[in-house]
């Protein structure tokens, strides 16, 4: 019985792996290229900013950048305080 049910749920990964590789789009092909054209059009007269990726990250994405920075800076202190040595050694 157990068997059967490891191949089962063998044969239901494969099929979703084949199913999700159907579904991918072409490789090249963006999914939303109007959005990138607004950009380019739009950029500099909505944001101020002579470089579209400046203007993007900082005025169209401005909340999602702090937020990345912030589970950046989280991850980094994280990291720091499980490394921190506590306690020196014994003279």
């Amino acid at each position: 019985m157990r068997k059967e049910l490891g191949l089962f749920a063998f044969l239901a990964f494969v099929l979703f792996l084949f199913a999700a590789a159907i579904s991918l789009r072409p490789f090249g092909e963006p999914p939303h290229a109007e959005m990138d054209s607004y950009f380019i059009e739009h950029a500099q007269e909505e944001a101020s900013a002579n470089n579209v990726v400046t203007s993007v990250v900082f005025d169209y994405r401005g909340f999602d950048t702090l937020g990345e920075a912030t589970v950046l800076f989280t991850a980094v202190s994280g990291v720091l305080m499980a490394l921190r040595h506590y306690g020196g050694k014994e003279k």
